[in-house]
């Protein structure tokens, strides 16, 4: 057991927090090994087709790419769904015997050569929908040895797909993989038509009919939040294998409610566009930390939420709440009345009288740091766990110009809502409330 403060358990005996106020930010720039950008979000699941099309449908995220029994892969069936620079690949095993009946070797067959049938029907048996893995686009393969050198866990070593691009995986934190994508080619050199040049060889664009053009106007992950049961040990060892700094962190003062809490870590790379957020429940509070319940329901730890930025946070909710009863992604209970009478005051120099009635009228929740502002919501889980969700947001301000590159904005603008935790605690507390009350009603009586 953590040491206690106040009868709160922080999870880690040598782990040292010192909260959002007393935390400096720096950037050491100290990187392993380049890296450029998130390349992807791997999903593992029993059904591929269904997945990747509900999540099209409720986040205007075309169906643009597959590798399946069409194109003569047996082995997996995989769909590709973009938006901007967001990219979620759903992926789902075909039965082994396929390719055994025909005498076919199913190795070379698979587009994604770090895929294992018996891996991910395990996967998907212990977590549900859930996410594998997190592609990074890196300079080359040396990102894989360098990590391993430098105490990362090997899942797959570098292999090179068709010439033309290699992908490498080392272990993150709990069953999930961080995956290494390079090129042959600079990004300049290749062309954004076919997916077997900006994606991944052995992937062909799908039909018309698949990839009807959807756009709510979300453009990129910005940030992707893992659970673990102790936050030190899961943050010196990606902090060591990857050479990312710190970009923030936050205690139960920061960012809990008097009836429960955690404590988090950012981490990031040198230019600061690759998050990694990792969070610890605290024990001892009133209820169970909402991290808990994760970790409990996901068995063991993974990941949490998704922040995705749109360029049109209003735009973007009003399309999927209209598809949140068909289909679509349901949103945690709005706020009370009185946070947004206290709006005006706390972000009317950048937030128009209209542009705040509109935060109301959707939900959306509003906090700001020294540099810029953060809008955000966030759905209810995506499916029959309380696990993974999706965070909803849209950064203003932070606009930066470095050396010949267009002004681009700087990473994290606007913090990561540690002013609108403890209402979304509350949410998720009254969300677990009304189930527990349910649970305690029984079925209803015939």
């Amino acid at each position: 057991m953590g040491k206690q403060n106040d009868g709160i358990t922080t999870g880690s005996d040598d782990f040292k927090l010192v909260g959002f106020s007393n935390f400096v930010r720096s950037n050491p720039r100290s990187d392993s090994f380049p890296v450029r950008r998130f390349h992807h979000v791997e999903f593992w699941c029993t059904d591929a087709t269904n997945a990747s099309r509900r999540f099209s449908w409720g986040l205007g995220m075309p169906v643009v790419a597959k590798s399946d029994l069409s194109i003569g892969n047996a082995t997996h069936a995989s769909y590709l769904c973009r938006s901007g620079d967001l990219c979620f690949l759903f992926t789902t095993p075909y039965s082994p015997s396929i390719a055994a009946s025909e005498g076919l070797d199913p190795s070379p067959m698979a587009s994604l050569p770090t895929f294992s049938y018996s891996a991910c029907i395990a996967f998907a048996a212990k977590h549900g929908l859930a996410i594998r893995a997190f592609a990074i686009e890196v300079e080359d393969g040396a990102a894989f040895h360098t990590s391993v050198a430098h105490g990362a866990r090997p899942v797959s070593p570098p292999v090179v797909l068709d010439g033309a691009a290699t992908i490498a995986e080392v272990h993150l934190y709990g069953d999930v993989v961080l995956r290494y994508v390079s090129y042959k080619t600079p990004a300049s050199d290749r062309i954004n038509s076919s997916p077997d040049s900006w994606f991944l060889p052995r992937f062909e664009p799908t039909d018309g009919v698949s990839s009807f053009l959807l756009d709510f106007g979300i453009r990129r992950l910005d940030h992707a939040v893992g659970c673990v049961h102790k936050l030190g040990p899961a943050v010196s060892y990606v902090k060591r294998f990857t050479g990312f700094h710190e970009f923030a962190e936050f205690t139960k003062d920061d960012v809990g409610t008097d009836e429960s809490g955690l404590n988090s870590v950012v981490l990031a790379n040198n230019d600061e566009t690759v998050l990694l957020p990792m969070t610890e429940p605290l024990f001892g509070t009133k209820r169970r930390s909402p991290i808990q319940t994760y970790l409990e329901h996901n068995e063991g730890p993974g990941v949490h939420h998704l922040a995705l930025v749109t360029e049109d946070i209003f735009r973007t909710l009003r399309e999927m709440m209209k598809r949140s009863g068909v289909g679509g992604f349901e949103f945690m209970p709005p706020p009370p009345p009185t946070y947004y009478q206290n709006l005006q005051g706390r972000a009317g120099d950048v937030l128009t009288d209209e542009q705040i009635k509109e935060c109301e009228e959707l939900g959306i929740l509003v906090d700001r740091d020294d540099e810029g502002t953060l809008l955000q919501i966030f759905t209810k889980p995506l499916c029959d766990r309380p696990t993974l969700f999706l965070e909803i947001i849209q950064r203003l301000g932070c606009m930066h110009k470095n050396d010949h590159r267009k002004p681009h904005q700087k990473g994290g603008c606007g913090g990561f809502g540690k002013g609108n935790f403890s209402e979304l605690f509350k949410s998720i507390e009254e969300y677990e409330k009304t189930l527990e009350a349910q649970r305690a009603a029984g079925p209803a009586s015939a």
